[in-house]
């Protein structure tokens, strides 16, 4: 073998190598994503019938477009995406959502329903309570807000300190937000 023909094999090779430790460098850190995503067959196929039942309850229950699975899928991702502030992305999604016909109210009231709710706990363990909220909401826009968190913020006022007089308000709710609307 010549030089030229030797150093052209070196330099390939030398090329592979490279070009296979920057991707298998680029995918060393999934290991810990492999990890955390691997799930058995038993609960990917649980999910997935979940989620067809998700479109079922909802062709079911809802009336006319709002109904049709196109829709609601859309719809439920750009009521998400809305909650999130990526607004850019749900205008994409809205502008979808139009084209299949689907109704521009059924949106509006859904993330009415969705505000009305109040804050989601947003522990990243749990990232599926917003789209359940985004659900509950899609399937019934008038739903009624929980209060659950009523009674728990009253029980420390109970439990030993005393009432405020009724003329005065309790310390630190001066400059406070207006009660919310039910």
């Amino acid at each position: 073998m010549s030089i030229k023909s030797r150093c052209f094999v070196v330099l390939a090779l030398a090329g592979a190598l490279l070009c296979m430790s920057e991707t298998s460098f680029a995918q060393g850190s999934g290991e810990q994503k492999q990890d955390q995503k691997q799930t058995s067959p038993a609960d990917a196929a649980k999910d997935e019938k979940r989620k067809i039942d998700e479109f079922a309850e909802a062709a079911r229950v809802l009336s006319g477009a709002a109904g049709h699975a196109e829709c609601v899928w859309l719809g439920r991702r750009a009521v998400t995406l809305l909650w999130r502030d990526d607004l850019d992305t749900a205008f994409r999604h809205l502008e979808m959502y139009d084209r299949f016909g689907c109704p521009g109210g059924h949106i509006q009231n859904t993330f009415r329903c969705v505000i009305r709710q109040g804050t989601i706990n947003t522990d990243p363990k749990a990232p599926e309570s917003i789209n359940a909220r985004v659900h509950a909401c899609w399937i019934n826009p008038n739903l009624q807000p929980q209060t659950t968190a009523a009674p728990a913020a009253g029980a420390p006022a109970a439990g030993g300190q005393a009432a405020a007089p009724s003329g005065n308000p309790p310390a630190g709710a001066a400059g406070g937000a207006p009660p919310a609307q039910q």
